[in-house]
């Protein structure tokens, strides 16, 4: 497997904290050349300094951490906390980061990154709102041709939405955003609530992370056990859906995942549907593909790989 060099675009979130982690544990294929925060879950003061505690968590502070955007590009900002808490990691106490806090910022630092590096050679990994890839778009459309791939957690359209009847809460947050992205003509690898919502953390998921008997291992366990609560009881399903680290397996073991390259468009108009993506699955329309749309995901062998990485840390 050939290394890549990813950003991780982040505003955890207790799934973004698991993704995180992941990646960080997994140095031999993934070069994390940058954690960029944005806000989201909750505010980018939180998500910022989240960020800089996993990075301290996961014995990684050589990986530098930025502040992006703190809100969307058009709309106020809708947070998370009645689902993540009012730390957005609630569950775990994390160690105060040591490094000291860059003041660079973020969208800057990823323009610079793919200037700096030979074309096609850096994945973002966008797990929250796309307010920071946005902006690099915006800023200096002259680097979009310069991205890998783009490999993001957000939309929905056969399960339907998780902050409104048909949005997903990452794209409803900055729907303007995610319609720069799907329109950048940049390759799109989405992984939607239809394919998240097929990796649900279980009892016995728990139970590996709380076996582990290490610091990051009882992090993990207290994070998901606390994020669990929300989906439980709001939708009555077995386990919470891990969205987020879906992204990161997908880059160390692409064969665990299946969808279907085809168009996705992005509503920005409409009150009852702002946010929706609008996935033209079977082709009934003349809109070109732009994005590979993931539909399911090998459950086992994508917790096998978790606790396997996590463990590792």
């Amino acid at each position: 497997m050939i290394k890549r060099t990813i950003v991780i675009d982040t505003d955890p979130g207790q799934d973004d904290a698991v993704a995180m982690l992941l990646a960080l544990a997994s140095p031999g294929e993934l070069e994390v050349a940058a954690i960029t925060a944005v806000a989201g879950n909750v505010p980018l003061e939180r998500t910022f300094d989240n960020a800089r505690r996993l990075v301290e968590l996961a014995g990684r502070p050589e990986v530098p951490v930025y502040a992006g955007a703190p809100r969307p590009m058009f709309r106020d900002l809708i947070t998370a906390e009645y689902v993540h808490g009012d730390t957005g990691i609630d569950g775990a106490v994390l160690p105060e980061p040591v490094v000291p806090a860059l003041d660079d910022d973020a969208v800057d630092v990823i323009i610079d990154l793919l200037r700096e590096r030979p074309p096609g050679t850096v994945t973002l990994c966008p797990l929250g709102p796309l307010t920071n890839v946005a902006q690099v778009m915006v800023r200096a459309p002259d680097v979009v041709d310069r991205i890998q791939e783009i490999v993001l957690m957000g939309g929905a359209f056969y399960e339907g939405g998780n902050t409104t009847p048909v949005a997903e809460f990452n794209i409803l947050v900055d729907p303007h955003a995610a319609d720069i992205v799907m329109r950048s003509g940049a390759p799109v690898v989405m992984m939607p609530l239809d394919v998240t919502h097929r990796a649900l953390v279980l009892p016995r998921h728990l139970e590996r992370f709380a076996a582990m008997g290490t610091p990051v291992g009882d992090a993990v366990h207290g994070m998901l056990d606390f994020y669990q609560r929300y989906d439980v009881e709001k939708y009555g399903i077995a386990g919470v859906p891990l969205h987020d680290p879906c992204v990161i397996a997908y880059l160390l073991e692409p064969s665990l995942f299946s969808g279907r390259h085809c168009n996705v468009t992005i509503e920005t108009g409409s009150p009852i549907t702002m946010g929706m993506t609008v996935v033209d699955w079977w082709g009934m329309t003349d809109r070109e593909p732009n994005c590979f749309y993931m539909r399911d995901v090998d459950s086992d062998g994508f917790f096998d790989l978790l606790a396997d990485r996590i463990g590792r840390l």
